[in-house]
């Protein structure tokens, strides 16, 4: 499949990445960084924002410092924080973990935007969280539905639903990197 892209300045400026926790998000960011692009994570900015303020980093107490952002500072204030982080050269990035339609919309308000949504399903994601133990990841079945409807409550959900394109990722991890390569090599494009 070949999706050409023209954007409306002529140029993609920001892949945005968006997924449920363990859908593969951060293979396709790997991805783009061995490429050379530059990646901002939203999670990175709520794990420094919780560091910064002595918070102990699990999942419960991120998810309550993602929802005490947004109320202190509107829907939208990761993103901004994630574009103030941008380098101003121009060149395109990737930005990873997109959670709610206040983002996409204030991200595609003051750039161009393709939005890519990696999908798995809601055991594999759990198995591979598991596996990967990071202090924010779920320990079970009950805490990994819980992260689960507290990121579909800020709109995860409806995110993914406009994704430009959808990678399913069940496979093996170099099928998601090959397709990844695909689509920062221009390979994939989308004509907006």
């Amino acid at each position: 499949m070949r999706i050409l892209l023209t954007s409306f300045s002529g140029s993609l400026v920001i892949y945005c990445i968006t997924g449920m926790p363990g859908s593969g998000k951060s293979v396709v960011s790997d991805t783009a960084r061995l490429m050379g692009l530059t990646v901002l994570n939203m999670g990175d900015v709520i794990r420094d924002e919780a560091r910064a303020r002595g918070i102990q980093i699990t999942p419960e107490s991120l998810g309550a410092l993602m929802l005490d952002l947004r109320r202190e500072h509107g829907n939208s204030v990761v993103a901004k924080k994630c574009l103030e982080r941008a380098p101003k050269n121009g060149s395109p990035i990737v930005i990873e973990g997109i959670r709610s339609l206040d983002e996409l919309n204030y991200l595609r308000s003051n750039e161009d935007i393709f939005l890519i949504a990696v999908h798995a399903s809601p055991k594999t994601r759990f198995e591979r969280l598991l596996k990967r133990g990071r202090a924010d990841d779920p320990k079970d079945w009950k805490s990994f539905e819980e992260r689960d409807m507290r990121e579909l409550g800020v709109g995860l959900g409806s995110v993914i639903a406009l994704a430009d394109l959808v990678l399913i990722n069940e496979g093996p991890i170099p099928d998601l990197v090959d397709s990844a390569k695909r689509i920062f090599s221009g390979e994939f494009r989308w004509r907006g």
